[in-house]
């Protein structure tokens, strides 16, 4: 007999994972498949912030700005080992953005959304403070600094993927929803294990399309559906060079074309600079750093800091399609960061929700309003539950990381300083759980380096869906940038091998999916 559930969801970004999450908390049956990994699409590429957004105040966005503000304190407290505050550094640049205006947008930062943990705005002096060291001498002598927050974009995504499925959803990667039939019963989805080429089908009553950039390609494809609203994928691409300066506070710099790009200390050793805005045509899966966003980040960095910024210097660079409303902007970097939600209920009894745009600083409240657009149809769910939640291995206090650190490093002495930092940092009080009663590093199996051991890797298998190398080293953390190709290729290796111990566990009915 089909699996029957009251949602499926259909896309394993943070806005399927987000809204898994609320559902089932609220006692709905979930369903969710993703064709490929957890946030392996728009939600890994990130410029790794839960902010605000200064700059959509320029464009009148204020409903945006104050939902995302809010948000910011409701998501520290949610994860406090994987998202933590940070503060930004705006110099003022004569000729462009005057000097009062930028003051009366951090205003308006300030006190839109109800700041209670976050410092508040104030003035600097760069020819006197540390944050005007890095940057070019005599051209910048007035900054204004600012808070926000830094987030594990990747983490967050497989952390509500994870509370979701320990909530009762059913969650499965490498899983694409190939077809769907609609009746006044509900939804029957056929759906495609893409590791085993197996197909079976999933009912449910209510359908949700959070399938990011390829929101269009279901409708129009899998669902068969004409959409009002459209999607305007927009490239934001990112690069990460050696370590820019000393000091842990960000910059955030205006540019003469009207655009602003971020510097922030990345990953202990390096700095990540970014975002460009350009319209995308083409398969979201294709999407790289072009040449022209490389040099144009080198470029705009290089006209704040002394020190220049080269190709040579960048050691790696990402790129994202973020699936934004299609509002008519003229331009990308105008375009709405807002979520959008088409909603079609032309069977009464199997409606389809769409959603187009959003950004990960509001996936929760988008979440919420999700439901909102489909509580009537069930009566008996529950309030919204997730403002006061906690993620898994975050019940700890939002200031509270660095004592965990401390207490992994004293519970595991043979971990070195940083490897007991990185714990903390992405597993908070869970990484007890794969450490277990380790005496030595020996005790938690192979290593394959940059402090990443086989029993870390075996929690990421068992508990978050990592299937390769590229799940554990570039999504579940970014130990990528600090692992070998030797170290690589020999994580690689044990985890097929896993793979196929655990197909054929299964096949004797010795396992489960």
């Amino acid at each position: 007999m089909d699996e029957v559930y009251d949602l499926a969801v259909i896309g394993g970004g943070i806005n399927g994972c987000g809204i898994a999450r609320d559902a089932v908390g609220r006692g709905l049956s979930v369903y969710l498949c993703e064709m490929n990994d957890l946030a392996s699409g728009t939600s890994s590429w990130s410029t790794k912030l839960v902010h605000g957004g200064l700059r959509y105040l320029e464009y009148y966005e204020f409903r945006l700005v104050r939902e995302a503000l809010i948000e910011r304190e409701v998501l520290w407290r949610s994860a406090p080992h994987i998202i933590e505050p940070l503060r930004f550094v705006l110099p003022h640049h004569t000729g462009l953005r005057p000097a009062w205006l930028l003051r009366l947008g951090l205003f308006l930062y300030d006190h839109l959304g109800g700041r209670k943990l976050l410092p508040a705005t104030r003035t600097l002096d760069l020819t006197r403070d540390v944050a005007g060291a890095p940057l070019k001498p005599g051209l910048f002598r007035r900054g204004f600094e600012y808070s926000d927050c830094r987030v594990d974009d990747a983490r967050l995504v497989a952390l509500n993927a994870r509370d979701a499925a320990d909530r009762g959803a059913v969650v499965e990667t490498r899983t694409k929803a190939v077809s769907a039939e609609r009746s006044a019963d509900g939804w029957t989805l056929t759906i495609e294990d893409r590791l085993s080429g197996r197909r079976r089908t999933i009912r449910a009553k209510a359908l949700v399309n959070a399938a990011g950039p390829w929101v269009a390609d279901v409708l129009s494809g899998t669902l068969r559906s004409n959409a009002k609203a459209k999607v305007r994928l927009v490239q934001g691409s990112h690069i990460v060079v050696k370590r820019l300066y000393d000091h842990d506070r960000c910059y955030i710099f205006q540019n003469a074309d009207g655009r602003i790009i971020f510097a922030i200390p990345y990953q202990r050793d390096f700095t990540l600079i970014g975002t460009t805005d350009r319209d995308y045509e083409g398969d979201p899966a294709l999407v790289r750093a072009t040449e022209g966003e490389i040099d144009y980040l080198c470029q705009a960095a290089s006209e704040y800091f002394t020190r220049a910024v080269t190709r040579s210097d960048v050691v790696w660079s990402y790129s994202g399609v973020r699936p934004l409303y299609d509002d008519g902007a003229s331009e990308a970097k105008a375009a709405t960061r807002d979520y959008v939600f088409d909603v079609d209920e032309a069977v009464a009894g199997a409606p389809l929700l769409s959603i187009f745009g959003g950004k990960i600083t509001t996936y929760r409240r988008l979440a919420e309003a999700a439901l909102e657009k489909l509580g009537r149809h069930f009566p008996k769910m529950g309030a919204p539950w997730t403002a006061e939640g906690r993620l898994p291995g975050g019940n700890f206090a939002v200031d509270g990381r660095a004592r965990l650190a401390a207490d992994i490093a004293a519970k595991y002495p043979f971990l070195d300083e940083r490897t007991a930092a990185r714990l903390a940092s992405s597993y908070g009080t869970t990484a007890f759980g794969f450490l277990g009663t380790a005496r030595s590093l020996a005790d938690l199996g192979r290593h394959f380096g940059a402090g990443l051991t086989e029993a870390e890797v075996r929690h990421l298998i068992a508990r978050e869906w990592a299937v390769d190398a590229e799940d554990v080293l570039w999504r579940r953390s970014k130990l990528g940038l600090f692992v070998g190709a030797d170290g690589a290729a020999e994580l690689e290796t044990f985890m097929r091998d896993a793979r196929t111990g655990a197909r054929a566990e299964a096949m004797t009915g010795g396992g489960a999916r």
